[in-house]
């Protein structure tokens, strides 16, 4: 009799289960499209009801509903109407911690969390503490995840707020400064990376599939966001900064710090980062901190003396040392560069070009390097050919390298498309290369250069 009662009470169980789900399920796609057609005095009742009724039954519900509630919040700004839009962005970040409550692992808290700090200070909603509170959390927690571009620049400007009300120091304010911006360089170079695959397939002759041409656009909006953001980011350190306040600030505390590695170490890095790196206070720093922690960072600045002082044999060694020590990609793209640079200088391209090679394995988006080696190629023009046809075909390899600059480089997308530009009008022409009978094949290049390009068809 027991077992019968057990059967009966599962079974029922099971079939109230089965009713929920079709309810849910058609609910939930009675709300979809009322809320993907616009007409929202239906879908919100609708999702009122799934909210209570089927919380976590699909994570659609939450995705739908993010749309609805950002397209409402548009609406009521549009309209003028503040009460409103206050209400529907409330409403969204509500929708935001039932997503983080029902489907965690689905909804990562470093994006979503600080995405409502982002909804409360586009909406003007609770104080600017409660606003950062929600972006602090986030990168404490999860900055992994924290990839927004505007609200990584929204967090930065809440945080230069805290500093101004005394919340946080001036030297605070440059670690969370350099955190941000690694955080962004390390997102440039993950789209620098797909723009380089596809400007090789490009350079390859391949046609690129609708996939590749939507990557390819994506990270070109990617690329240019984060270079605006990064512009933000430094208009709002602004003056606080520079050299004219830096340097009387830091000799200030420097007999009081010396022996404070921490200190030190961010004196050092903002002063380099500012260029100060001629004042004596930075030679200072750098001498302090060196006798305390010799270090791939120490080496950078002494190599970066070095230089000034003339001594390019010491300053070569200096990088090299910091290329060695370094473990973090950006930092040692740096030391590369710094390497690169001095054989630059020294004419010794073939070299220079495999550090400059050295640091874009590093750092994808470091464009200038790339303009570097266009720089070197072309001062090599003359020596690259028997003929003047050969001679002038290595602009075909320097314009090439121009735009991967442009490509993986928003900063410098203008000056090196010119650049470029430049370069193809000194390449043959096209009645060059028919009266050279050259069309569609291959000049290759003995000089240091090496390598070879491949004619245009007519």
């Amino acid at each position: 009799m027991k077992t019968k009662l057990f059967v009966l009470c599962v079974t029922a169980f099971l079939g109230l289960n089965n009713i929920t789900a079709q309810e849910c399920t058609k609910n939930l796609s009675l709300f979809n499209d009322s809320a993907k057609a616009g007409i929202y005095q239906d879908a919100l009742p609708r999702y009122e009801k799934l909210i209570k009724e089927c919380p976590d039954f699909n994570i659609v519900l939450y995705k739908r509903a993010d749309k609805m509630f950002g397209e409402l919040v548009d609406k009521a700004q549009k309209n003028g109407d503040k009460s409103k839009q206050k209400e529907y962005a409330q409403m969204m970040i509500d929708n935001i911690k039932l997503r983080m409550k029902h489907f965690t692992n689905e909804t990562p808290f470093g994006k979503y969390n600080a995405e409502i700090g982002k909804i409360m200070y586009e909406n003007d909603l609770g104080s600017l503490d409660e606003q950062f509170n929600y972006f602090e959390e986030s990168w404490n927690k999860d900055s992994d995840n924290f990839h927004s571009p505007k609200g990584l620049y929204i967090y930065f400007l809440l945080y230069d707020k805290q500093v101004d009300a005394g919340k946080k120091s001036i030297n605070d304010l440059f670690v969370k400064y350099d955190q941000i911006i690694n955080q962004i360089e390390r997102m440039e170079n993950e789209q620098a990376v797909v723009a380089k695959d596809i400007l090789d397939k490009k350079q390859n002759g391949e046609q690129l599939t609708a996939k590749e041409k939507r990557k390819e656009k994506n990270a070109e909006i990617y690329l240019k966001n984060y270079d605006l953001i990064k512009k933000g980011i430094n208009k709002v350190l602004g003056d606080k900064a520079d050299c004219d306040n830096l340097i009387p600030m830091y000799n200030k505390n420097f007999e009081e710090k010396k022996t404070d590695i921490n200190w030190l170490r961010i004196a050092s890095s903002r002063m380099n980062a500012k260029d100060c790196t001629s004042d004596p206070l930075f030679f200072k720093l750098v001498e302090a901190l060196h006798d305390i922690e010799p270090s791939a960072k120490t080496a950078l600045y002494l190599g970066k003396l070095a230089m000034q002082n003339g001594d390019a044999n010491k300053a070569l060694e200096y990088y090299k040392n910091a290329a060695e020590l370094e473990k973090e990609p950006l930092d040692k793209a740096k030391a590369y560069f710094s390497i690169a640079e001095v054989y630059k200088k020294r004419g010794a391209f073939s070299s220079a070009r495999n550090y400059y090679n050295l640091a874009l394995n590093n750092k994808p988006s470091m464009g200038i390097a790339y303009l570097r080696i266009a720089d070197m190629i072309a001062s090599s023009a003359n020596n690259c050919g028997n003929t003047t046809f050969e001679k002038r075909a290595v602009y075909w390899k320097v314009a090439d390298y121009a735009r991967r600059a442009a490509s993986v480089d928003a900063s410098l997308k203008s000056h090196a498309t010119e650049t470029a530009n430049s370069y193809e009008q000194r390449a043959p022409s096209k009645s060059d290369i028919f009266q050279e009978g050259m069309q569609g094949k291959t000049v290759t290049f003995s000089c240091w250069v090496g390598g070879s390009v491949k004619v245009p068809n007519l």
